[in-house]
């Protein structure tokens, strides 16, 4: 086997109770897509998901020591814009065993958190190796190499060179390009589905998010997610999605000026789509940033899973000013039965100064009753403890969420994620930071958001929990989600929002 692509669990830390039954396990996808394109260029390939299998450390060590791969890459990424950086506490932690137990073995880190922060990752010691960006190009170059000497001339790469004394000097060597957009279709030609684990059927290790399977556990597997483009047009100051595009090594550089969309063919998403469908996979994430926004390319892609009568119930993501009333019915027919919303803020003036102006003057509540009116239901997400962000304007999101009663509502505390504009600016003004990578982590015990110009990082915690807690618990959700989904349904959400969620911040 050449490259061994390990997917870590770091599960429990980031989700704490929610992990066991309630947190969604997602198909690795860039695993998938790096493992089938190394493939395609005759390599061997495999993939270990410790977060699918829910492997200890000594299991993990034992697979990893009976395949004897050439080269390990952690891919330390996941569709949540702050996994990259939470997957660092599995990732490290499975690193620094497989050092202890096979000290020759060639270890490289990959994905968002490696991206925005490569020196870092350089630094422990069981990292021997980096690819900068999403890495195609530079691990196609490394797997031809002797993963030795012939490393200062593989563009793309980090890795460590020793110096005069013998001290291992970490150095990145000069970016490589990311695949262009005429080819996305041959250099990332697929995914790897065969090569995931299973219990009795193919996928049926992962579980879709509870919402999407309408807070039925029974529909949750098989799962699958998928990507039809890659990146987003915009830059939001909250934002690190683009850091992965990323082909510039200057120490100032954010995931805004990495910004950009590539697509791969209407007829590349179609096989990918029948291959889930032949199966079995009836729920489906599309996973692009920003799908509901050229229509020249998601048009084709929902025409033809119409005509194909896959059967999907899908999500995918859509900017609250990019809705089109006369493509929903499309969605609809299409299998998308959810749609994720960015609302983010209820104050227009604190949403407009993180995403840099790049909202349209919207009536967010027409636009949620143009996506209802079409049966389609909505996820809508919430950010609490932007920098201008007082106890004012976050009960005005709180207002929002609880006045647009949404089928589901995500709620996160504002963090300045590795990669994003705003961890740049938390840098250069001394903004409080995590101190671990836990910290990071939206759910966990040791999360810390940011303060604000005005609050505390411990006021913002504290309100956007009590927020949550609000919002699963009122009548008026508990009675809609009866409603639509049934009785039992309700139970479940009832069940879910009594798991407490401990917070060292909070003095728990």
């Amino acid at each position: 086997m050449d490259v061994l692509f390990i997917n870590p669990d770091s599960s429990a830390k980031a989700y704490q109770g929610l992990a066991k039954v309630y947190s969604a396990i997602e198909p690795p996808t860039w695993s998938l897509l790096l493992a089938e394109s190394c493939r395609s260029k005759g390599f061997g390939v495999g993939i270990l998901d410790c977060d699918a299998e829910r492997l200890t450390l000594s299991q993990s060590v034992a697979r990893v020591e009976e395949l004897n791969p050439r080269l390990i890459v952690f891919v330390v990424y996941g569709q949540n814009p702050n996994s990259g950086t939470t997957s660092m506490i599995g990732a490290l932690a499975l690193g620094r065993a497989l050092k202890e137990t096979i000290p020759n073995c060639k270890i490289c880190f990959v994905g968002s958190h490696t991206s925005a922060l490569p020196m870092e990752v350089l630094s422990h010691k069981c990292v021997d190796l980096v690819l900068l960006n999403e890495g195609v190009y530079a691990l196609h170059n490394l797997l031809k190499s002797n993963l030795a000497d012939d490393l200062p001339h593989i563009k793309g790469i980090g890795w460590k060179k020793r110096g005069p004394a013998g001290f291992l000097i970490p150095t990145l060597n000069e970016p490589q390009g990311v695949v262009p957009q005429d080819r996305m279709d041959e250099d990332l030609p697929g995914y790897a589905w065969d090569l995931l684990p299973y219990k009795e059927k193919p996928l049926d290790l992962y579980r879709a998010h509870f919402w999407h399977a309408e807070f039925d556990h029974g529909k949750r597997t098989p799962f699958a997610a998928i990507y039809t483009s890659l990146g987003c047009n915009f830059g939001c100051d909250f934002c690190m999605i683009n850091i992965v595009n990323r082909v510039d090594n200057d120490d100032d550089i954010n995931a805004s000026h990495s910004r950009g969309m590539r697509f791969w063919s209407p007829a590349w998403v179609n096989r990918e789509m029948r291959k889930l469908a032949d199966m079995g996979v009836k729920t489906l994430r599309i996973s692009d940033e920003m799908f509901f926004l050229n229509r020249r390319y998601y048009v084709p892609v929902l025409e033809n899973a119409v005509a194909e009568e896959f059967g999907f119930n899908m999500w995918t993501y859509s900017r609250v000013d990019t809705v089109r009333k006369e493509m929903l019915e499309l969605f609809k027919r299409a299998g998308v039965n959810w749609l994720a919303l960015g609302v983010e803020a209820g104050n227009q003036m604190v949403r407009q100064e993180v995403s840099k102006g790049s909202f349209k003057e919207i009536n967010i509540r027409d636009v949620c009753k143009t996506i209802s009116d079409a049966d389609i239901n909505i996820i809508s997400n919430y950010i609490f403890g932007f920098p201008d962000d007082n106890l004012g304007t976050m009960q005005e999101t709180l207002d929002l969420a609880m006045e647009l009663n949404t089928e589901m509502a995500n709620m996160y505390p504002c963090q300045a994620l590795p990669g994003s504009p705003m961890y740049h600016m938390a840098k250069k003004n001394n903004w409080s930071l995590p101190d671990s990578y836990e910290g990071f982590a939206f759910l966990s015990y040791e999360s810390q958001p940011l303060p604000t110009k005005y609050l505390t990082s411990q006021e913002v915690l504290k309100f956007r929990d009590e927020a949550w807690k609000h919002y699963f618990t009122n009548p008026a959700y508990l009675d809609l989600v009866e409603n639509r989904f049934g009785m039992t349904e309700r139970k479940n959400v009832e069940d879910m929002a009594s798991i407490p969620l401990k917070r060292k911040l909070l003095g728990d």
